[in-house]
């Protein structure tokens, strides 16, 4: 068990702090390298060191391989130690695929 008065755990009664950074992770497509970490704000140092990490993490992941969506929680939980606002890119809206209700089959498209 932690001690109590241990700095690594936050308190709960703490506020939540601003975000120190922002970081937004691109897909750029099939051809290796993947991924590309990009900033808006944050500390210079702080910020490449989370790129380091992340390039290590996803270089050779597309995100449809099975251990991408592995990595991807450890970079969201990383991020969020850092206290970086995480944004992903993965080059399709979020919404972009149908929702299916579970035991419904697909509507069938009619030929034009």
């Amino acid at each position: 068990m932690t001690p109590p008065d241990d700095p690594i755990l936050p308190e709960e009664d703490e506020e939540p702090q601003p975000p120190v950074g922002h970081i937004r992770i691109v897909y750029l497509g099939p051809v290796a390298p993947h991924w590309d970490v990009r900033s808006d704000f944050g500390d210079p140092a702080l910020i490449e060191e989370f790129r380091r990490r992340t390039n290590a993490r996803l270089v050779l992941l597309p995100p449809h391989d099975p251990q991408f969506r592995r990595n991807r929680e450890r970079v969201v939980r990383d991020a969020e130690r850092e206290n970086l606002l995480l944004e992903w890119d993965l080059g399709q809206p979020e919404d972009e695929a149908p929702a299916v209700p579970s035991g419904a089959a697909p509507a069938a498209e009619t030929p034009a």
